[in-house]
């Protein structure tokens, strides 16, 4: 097998939400299965298309052994920020966005989460992108200065699907 990081009994973060890609059995497609920042004990070890390693893991205050690769965990031990958006979600930022004096986006613009940084110097912060007004270029804004964009609700679901049958 290839290099596993983690071991059987070894304790793990998730650090992504995980949804049910409809492999899941006995709920519906998208529905959360476990949240990001939940822990959980290595069950077993394999592999998918024979070269990623998957990780069963028991996340037991969910009652749910979910597949997960590698880059979704982190140790146990590890530090953890918890943030308020995740990769994907919508958000508004609370006053203009400007650059030497120049306003580049106004308060309340739509912008999409790229990336999360959870250790920013100050707290959390995000990269954003704002295809409307600024298509094309990415921003370093804090988590302080945002807020959901209407409508939407922040990390609940993210991106990431699994498949059920690889746990």
């Amino acid at each position: 097998m290839m290099n596993a990081r983690w071991e059987y009994g070894d304790g793990v973060r998730l650090v992504r939400n995980v949804k049910n890609d409809g492999t899941y059995p006995g709920m519906a497609v998208g529905a959360p299965l476990v949240r990001r920042g939940s822990i959980g004990h290595v069950v077993d070890i394999g592999t998918f298309l024979q070269d990623q390693v998957i990780y069963s893991v028991h996340f037991l205050e969910d009652g749910r052994i979910v597949g997960c690769r590698e880059e979704e965990l982190i140790d146990i031990n590890d530090p953890w920020t918890p943030s308020r958006f995740e990769f994907r979600d919508k958000v508004c930022p609370r006053m203009p966005l400007t650059l030497g004096g120049e306003t580049l986006t106004p308060a309340g613009a739509v912008g999409e989460v790229l990336r999360v940084i959870r250790d920013a110097p100050g707290g959390v912060a995000y990269h954003l992108h704002f295809a409307e007004q600024l298509p094309g270029r990415v921003f370093q804004v804090a988590e302080t200065l945002l807020d959901p964009a209407a409508g939407w609700i922040p990390a609940g679901e993210e991106e990431v699907e699994h498949d059920a049958s690889l746990s």
